[in-house]
């Protein structure tokens, strides 16, 4: 129980997001037992640390026989809480939110967009896969009766803090932004910020690093 209390890293939850992947995927295809070890070669992540990662909630598996994979499956997914569906806003219809209101792996974790919003008003109106596309400046009222607590915003950088501001006052509680922008928002909002240019670039560097290995040693 004491474990169970700790407050968990970031780093942690993110193992467990990528755990419950696989271990989900293993339950589908109806494998009863896993290792440590097993865990390890599926996902790459030292089996020591899968251990330790579980250990912040409490007792899992038994030594020896290894783990339950169907209830791995829903003690993970309680501890993310997604083991119910969590309504999402999603705010930005163009291409990248087109993308991630089409990604069938959202459903599949029990992530659920409720409701697509755009300023643009060529949008407003229509269709966006199942969804309707909504005015932006109806987000507070339209989410009086749905009460989303999750958002992800997909807008440009020059709107994102005024869509963020919206969503704050429409008592949204955690946002996914792919916008590269610098959101400010109260103590008890969290953002999560996704840039790609920014992964991309770090990318670039190991390549550079890798070609000027290469240089070097061609001397």
């Amino acid at each position: 129980m004491a474990n169970s209390m700790r407050k968990a890293p970031v780093p942690t939850l993110e193992r467990l997001a990528t755990y419950l992947t696989h271990l989900t995927e293993l339950n589908t295809r109806g494998v009863d037992m896993i290792s440590s070890a097993d865990m390890e070669t599926r996902t790459g992540i030292n089996a020591a640390q899968f251990r330790k990662d579980l250990s912040y909630f409490g007792e899992f598996g038994r030594p020896g026989i290894g783990y339950n994979v169907e209830d791995l499956v829903r003690r993970i997914a309680r501890i993310l809480k997604v083991e119910r569906e969590q309504r999402v806003l999603l705010v930005g219809a163009g291409n990248l939110g087109s993308a991630i209101a089409g990604y069938p792996g959202l459903r599949a974790q029990n992530f659920h967009i409720v409701a697509a919003f755009d300023n643009n008003f060529s949008k407003i109106g229509r269709r966006l896969w199942d969804l309707d596309i909504y005015d932006t400046a109806e987000l507070v009222s339209r989410n009086a009766e749905l009460q989303a607590k999750l958002a992800i915003i997909a807008v440009p950088a020059n709107a994102a803090q005024g869509v963020a501001d919206l969503l704050v006052e429409a008592q949204v509680k955690a946002i996914l932004n792919f916008a590269p922008a610098t959101l400010k928002l109260p103590p008890d909002v969290v953002v999560r910020n996704v840039d790609f240019v920014q992964e991309l670039a770090v990318l670039s560097f190991h390549l550079a690093a890798d070609n000027t290995e290469q240089e070097t040693a061609g001397r």
